[in-house]
C-alpha cells in the first residue's frame, strides 16, 4: 500500500499505517469507516463487504486495532454476518504491549432490539458487549449477555451514546456502519473523521449511499491522507 498524500511513500508497513491513521490522544474521538464504488454504491448484492479487496480488508483490521470500542448498527451486524468482536493475534499483542485490553468493546445501536441474545455476537464475545437502545425497548432478555444502555426515547441519541461511552473510558470509537447509523451521528455532529475506500468499480443498480435516513447536514471535512493500492484509493478525512 502506497501513500500518495501528504508525504508520498511506498510499501507502507502496518506500523506506518497505524501512525498515519491514529486517533488523537487525550480526547474523545469517533470515526466512521466505509467503502463505496466510484459511482457511489455502498453495497454489492446488499453487502458492503462484497466491494472490498485485500487492501481494504487489511486497513479495516488495522483501524480496529487501537479502538476502545467498535460501533455498529444492529441491522448491519445482521446483514454483514458479524460474529463476536475478536481481534487477530497480532492486534491482541499490539494492544497488550501498550497496556490496552486485548479486545475492544463491541457497541451495538438498536432501537428495536431485533437481536438474538443467543448469537455468537454475545455468547462468544471476549468482552461483554454494550447495546445502546431506547427507553421503550424490551431489554430484559439481554441482561445476561450485554450491558444495555438507554440512550434516548423514541430514537437513539448519538451524543448521548458518545457521552455514555466516554463515561466508561471508551474514548476512541471506531464506527463500521451502517448508513442509517452514520446518518444519525452525522446529523448530530457526532462524527470526527471518515475513512472511505473507493473501490475501482462501477456498480449501477439501486444501491444506497454510505449515509441514509438523515436530513441534509453539510459538514466540511479536511483531507488528512490518501493511500493507494492498485486502482483503489483509501481516503482519510477529518472534520474541519
Amino acid at each position: 500500500m502506497d501513500l500518495l498524500w501528504p508525504n508520498p511513500a511506498s510499501g507502507l508497513d502496518d506500523d506506518a499505517l497505524l501512525a498515519l491513521t491514529a486517533m488523537p490522544e487525550g480526547r474523545d474521538w469517533l470515526r466512521m469507516n466505509f467503502i463505496a464504488s466510484i459511482d457511489g454504491a455502498a453495497t454489492r448484492d446488499g453487502r458492503s463487504g462484497a466491494l472490498g479487496d485485500a487492501a481494504d480488508r487489511r486497513l479495516f483490521g488495522l483501524l480496529r486495532r487501537p479502538a476502545d470500542a467498535i460501533l455498529l448498527g444492529a441491522g448491519t451486524a445482521r446483514i454483514e454476518g458479524y460474529g463476536a468482536m475478536r481481534l487477530d493475534d497480532a492486534s491482541v499483542a499490539w494492544r497488550r504491549e501498550r497496556g490496552m485490553p486485548p479486545h475492544p468493546v463491541f457497541v451495538l445501536i438498536s432501537r428495536s432490539l431485533r437481536l438474538d441474545p443467543a448469537s455468537p455476537i454475545f455468547t462468544e464475545a471476549p468482552v461483554r458487549p454494550i447495546v445502546c437502545t431506547v427507553a421503550e425497548a424490551r431489554a430484559g432478555e439481554f441482561a445476561d449477555v450485554a450491558d444495555v444502555i438507554v440512550c434516548g426515547a423514541g430514537d437513539v441519541d448519538p451524543l448521548r451514546v458518545r457521552a455514555e461511552l466516554a463515561d466508561r473510558g471508551l474514548r476512541g470509537v471506531h464506527g463500521e456502519g451502517g448508513p442509517h447509523v452514520f446518518g444519525s451521528f452525522l446529523a448530530a455532529g457526532a462524527v470526527d473523521a471518515l475513512h472511505l475506500t473507493l473501490a475501482p468499480t462501477l456498480e449501477g443498480g439501486a444501491s444506497g449511499r454510505i449515509v441514509a435516513g438523515s436530513p441534509s447536514v453539510p459538514t466540511d471535512m479536511r483531507l488528512a491522507s490518501v493511500l493507494r493500492s492498485g486502482d483503489e484509493l483509501l481516503l482519510h478525512y477529518v472534520r474541519d
